[in-house]
């Protein structure tokens, strides 16, 4: 069973009076309103038990492609803000690259997501061998960060190990490349 809590400055919590359709509570907030977070702590069997160190598995599967595991660290927090859940679709992605694969389109939508910490396009996957049933499962830290960094030691390779070069590969947005290194630093 998947249990996400999300971390504490994502979550939202609704404290209104405006929203309050009870009448006797229509009056200021008392500090006993304020709501507390869950702490929900999950047993060391547990699926989720490995999320509970989300930088020492980044790490690790940095270590399996011989990247920098900073560099890696650097990457998972500026593409999903360490979020294993985030998902985004990706629709020029979609038209210009997947729809003329011809694919089922269930497949087709789904590679026309970016997944998981790293933000693995679905298609991208698909292309490094990812042989998943669903993509969704680029999601698990684990799967996602191995695909992941697999596809940016690829992306390294092809830059001949120009780590700017290399980012530019993996994200060509503006300035990514230096968003990146400077975040790299406080993962040393």
């Amino acid at each position: 069973m998947l249990i996400f809590v999300p971390p504490a400055s994502r979550r939202r919590f609704c404290t209104s009076n405006a929203l309050n359709t009870n009448p006797r509570r229509n009056r200021p907030p008392r500090a006993q309103d304020k709501p507390v977070p869950l702490n929900t702590t999950l047993p060391p069997n547990s699926d989720h038990a490995a999320s509970a160190a989300p930088t020492a598995l980044a790490r690790n599967a940095a270590a399996q492609q011989a990247l920098d595991p900073a560099l890696v660290c650097a990457i998972v927090e500026q593409e999903s803000a360490w979020d294993p859940h985030a998902i985004l679709y990706e629709p020029a992605f979609r038209t210009h690259y997947v729809a003329p694969l011809g694919l089922p389109p269930t497949e087709e939508v789904a590679r026309s997501i970016s997944w998981g910490l790293m933000q693995v396009m679905g298609q991208v996957a698909r292309e490094h061998g990812f042989a998943g049933k669903s993509l969704a499962a680029l999601c698990e830290p684990t799967a996602g960060l191995a695909v992941g960094c697999a596809v940016f030691a690829a992306k390294l390779s092809a830059s001949a190990d120009d780590v700017q070069r290399a980012l530019t590969l993996w994200n060509g947005g503006a300035n990514y490349a230096a968003q990146v290194l400077a975040r790299r630093a406080k993962y040393r």
